[in-house]
């Protein structure tokens, strides 16, 4: 659904400027199907600009003294109304055929506080920019005709405090399905290795949304890279009741399997059938990697058995050029940039990725830690922390869950404890086969440090590492962010004002990219260090400020030209 969207600004507090939007004597909270404005089936767009996705039209603002400092200083804000919300219409077919499926449209992500229409009907808000989400629209469809989605983006208040884009930044999907299939993110598949055998086990929900039961067999094959079947359940007959959903495990023994690894990145596919008699309803589709992952609280951190240290960046979204509209390619240019300097792994700050990037690090063999945006044990935290893993638990790349990173006013007490606590109970029913950490940058003995089964330390001077492990000897421990030289690339002399500065080690304890490789690298407990960061991003131009507009903090500039860091630190990590 990326292709042919109709785009225009709107206004975020007067309603002349926003095309009239919930203006009407019945709004759509009011009455059903009641959308207006661009909300409406007949509104006229025919003058907006038409675009292709994925889409930041924060990228098309121009720079402003009175921007926001971390948002790279773009007019868009608070300060600035008029640039701060977004309208996306696009007119699509259903054909009649489709009546009697269920149909919805999933967004990869849209930034931010969205709001979705379809035909007048609204369909629901969504308040974060980072969170994949879906709507059924089966009975709001013109089947047979034409019909219209509208989204309203809300850039107006910043979820993060670097360059985060405004508008639908990511892909969207219109997903057709029988009554009876493969509910969404509705496979997971772990792995066990014993000698030579892989022994996986393979959960799958299927939802039945027939108003009758239905009895299904569930047919489970393992392809290889080759699309050979190397193992395969004949099925597992289940009924459901009208309108209810079913988990089915299967097991299934490989012998010698080929596993996925940083060096030998080797996928299968899962390919799931749903059928009813002889009549195939639903096949669903899952790549996966055979590998287990284990971090240990004395020796670090191992990839099916063997020991590896992690060689991280941290990295933001966004790109020069494109803000945080990434193409799939730019992504894996990026990722393959970062293994061309030795890295091996690459964190998410602040926030979960787009699928695409993850589709990347999977086939290149890039280790990832997936980050959840924002903490909190109310009903919308667990429902991003939830949405997040469930669509990204079969990446056999992702190695590690974060659950969040920095969170200063409960980082140190007690509340801190009781939160980590709580969603690592919750996450672990949903996936039990990884870890889970929280990036903390201070108050290592207290609050989130005293639960976190992984202690992620934000950068070495924050405290005393040594002295952390010996009062949590049951904690395992990684540097989810350590210090990198920061500089300008090919600039050496500092000079504020015009944005420039020498490379050099900015902590007050003159500790930089060699101090911290070598202070993990001394400390078998510790999996390894992610610095602080690849590329450069536009937003947070510490230590300078306007006119700069992006931060140099990376081990290569914005369009990924690496610095000189990028060549010592490639021979320094033995690459």
């Amino acid at each position: 659904m990326d292709f042919s969207w109709r785009f225009a600004l709107g206004h975020a507090y007067d309603p002349a400027k926003d095309f009239n939007n919930g203006t009407a004597y019945f709004s759509y909270y009011t009455k059903t199907g009641y959308g207006d404005g661009p909300a409406d089936f007949f509104f006229e767009d025919r003058t907006w600009r038409l675009i292709d996705l994925p889409h930041d039209w924060n990228m098309e603002m121009p720079f402003d003294s009175t921007g926001s400092h971390s948002h790279g200083y773009r007019a868009i804000g608070r300060n600035f109304p008029g640039n701060s919300i977004g309208w996306y219409r696009k007119t699509f077919t259903v054909p009649e055929a489709d009546l009697g499926k269920k149909i919805s449209v999933e967004f990869d992500g849209v930034h931010r506080d969205s709001k979705v229409w379809v035909n007048g009907f609204y369909l629901g808000e969504n308040h974060s920019g980072y969170n994949s989400f879906a709507y059924d629209i089966t009975d709001y469809l013109n089947y047979g005709g034409d019909n219209v989605i509208a989204v309203r983006a809300d850039a107006t208040i910043e979820e993060g405090w670097y360059y985060e884009g405004a508008g639908i930044y990511r892909h969207v999907w219109l997903t057709k399905n029988a009554p009876l299939h493969v509910t969404r993110y509705g496979t997971f598949i772990t792995t066990g290795l014993t000698g030579d055998t892989a022994n996986l086990v393979i959960r799958t929900t299927i939802e039945n949304e027939f108003n009758k039961s239905v009895t299904c067999a569930v047919e489970q094959y393992i392809e290889d890279a080759n699309g050979r079947i190397i193992a395969k359940d004949d099925g597992h007959r289940t009924e459901l009741t009208g309108g209810s959903e079913k988990t089915v495990y299967t097991g299934v023994s490989i012998l010698n399997p080929k596993l996925w690894s940083v060096e030998t990145p080797y996928q299968h596919k899962l390919i799931t059938i749903v059928k009813t008699g002889d009549t195939i309803i639903d096949r669903y589709e899952t790549p996966f990697g055979i590998r287990t992952v284990k971090f240990d609280a004395d020796s670090g951190f191992f990839l099916n058995g063997k020991h590896v240290i992690l060689k991280g960046t941290n990295n933001h979204q966004d790109h020069a050029g494109v803000g945080v509209a990434v193409p799939d390619a730019l992504q894996e240019f990026r990722i393959r940039r970062l293994k061309e300097m030795g890295s091996n792994a690459y964190r998410s700050s602040h926030n979960p990725p787009t699928p695409e990037l993850l589709d990347v690090c999977d086939r290149l063999g890039m280790l990832v830690i997936d980050e959840n945006r924002l903490m909190g044990t109310n009903s919308e935290h667990l429902d991003m922390l939830s949405q997040m893993m469930l669509r990204d638990r079969n990446h056999p790349s992702v190695i590690l869950w974060s659950l969040g990173n920095e969170e200063w006013a409960i980082e140190s007490n007690i509340k801190g404890a009781r939160i980590t606590t709580t969603m690592q109970n919750f996450a672990q029913r949903l996936d039990s086969s990884r870890a889970f950490t929280v990036a903390v940058s201070g108050g290592w003995d207290n609050g989130t440090g005293m639960a976190a089964q992984v202690m992620g330390f934000n950068y070495l001077v924050q405290g005393d590492i040594d002295a952390h492990h010996a009062k949590f000897p049951w904690q395992a421990g990684v540097g989810t962010e350590e210090t990198n030289t920061i500089g300008t690339r090919g600039v050496f002399r500092t000079d504020m004002a015009a944005g420039y500065l020498a490379p050099a080690n900015r902590m007050p304890e003159n500790v930089g990219t060699e101090y911290g490789w070598n202070y993990y690298l001394a400390r078998p407990f510790l999996a390894g260090l992610f610095y602080w960061t690849g590329f450069d991003h536009q937003g947070e131009p510490n230590p300078c400020s306007w006119p700069a507009v992006g931060a140099q903090k990376g081990l290569t500039d914005q369009c990924g030209f690496p610095k000189d860091i990028f060549y010592y630190l490639k021979i320094m990590v033995g690459q």
